[in-house]
């Protein structure tokens, strides 16, 4: 499971949304959740309420995020990705009966799509070689597969901008008159799927994929899917299912759904 608890599941004065975040992960029963947004003892909370162990990622700028891992399984090594992330990513390499796991859970920049394609690069680094390995998190970029302009275009233009770029269009005599074009920035995804990781709901998602926003809403929402799973192709033939987690809960817990997949390990 990859989950976007929104500001640690603080609200300031308006107390907190961490029983509503518990019950959405402790009702789905997931082995693994990659958490992004934590914010004071919200990881450590969660992971003692569920019974689950935490590996945290640090975050210099941003927010941490981190790994929560059942107690049933074996953690071989566990650290942070090595980049400046402006959030950041974690690492956790997991023993299962089909050989080990690298997880790594990720929070890419808010803001600007040229930020978002390094840190999807460093991703692609950090998996390397690893055989088996998934990259989950709040991606907060648009897929390249998808028409967005609609959804886009009911957004205020402060928060469209985020997932646009600009580039000239044609000649001119000076930088005067060069016009421009906006483009839907999809480039975050788009090198993960160029170096070779599978989008895994692509491939066996099923319902609506769209992740943000729930019910709690959010101006910088318009039905998005910013929330994914990609997983290395020798995990392919191992997905089972993926779907977003719509229920009462996941609607009050955060401004984005869960998504979870089912592999056969």
């Amino acid at each position: 499971m990859t989950y976007n608890i929104k500001t640690g599941g603080y609200d300031g004065s308006r107390g907190t949304r961490l029983e509503a975040i518990a019950e959405v992960i402790g009702s789905a029963l997931p082995d693994v959740v990659a958490l992004q947004e934590l914010r004071g003892d919200s990881g450590p909370w969660l992971a003692e309420r569920l019974g689950m162990r935490m590996i945290r990622a640090r975050s210099s700028w941003g927010q941490p995020v981190a790994v929560l891992v059942g107690p049933e399984w074996t953690v071989l090594t566990a650290g942070s990705v090595a980049r400046p992330f402006h959030h950041a990513a974690a690492r956790v390499e997991l023993a299962t009966l089909g050989g080990p796991l690298t997880v790594f859970s990720a929070h890419l920049h808010p803001h600007w799509g040229w930020r978002r394609l390094h840190e999807a690069r460093w991703l692609v680094n950090a998996v390397g070689r690893t055989r088996q390995a998934l990259v989950l998190g709040d991606l907060n970029t648009l897929d390249p597969w998808t028409d967005h302009q609609e959804r886009l275009a009911a957004l205020p233009a402060a928060y469209r901008v985020r997932h646009l770029r600009w580039r000239p269009l044609g000649r001119a005599r000076s930088e005067r008159d060069v016009s421009t074009v906006a483009r839907v920035d999809t480039r975050a995804v788009a090198a993960l799927d160029a170096a070779g990781l599978v989008d895994v709901f692509r491939a066996v998602g099923d319902g609506p994929a769209e992740t943000a926003p729930t019910a709690l809403g959010g101006a910088e929402f318009s039905g998005m899917r910013l929330d994914y799973l990609f997983a290395t192709p020798a995990l392919v033939d191992r997905l089972r299912s993926c779907h977003i987690v719509r229920t009462p809960a996941a609607d009050r817990a955060s401004d984005h759904y869960p998504v979870i997949a089912e592999i056969d390990l």
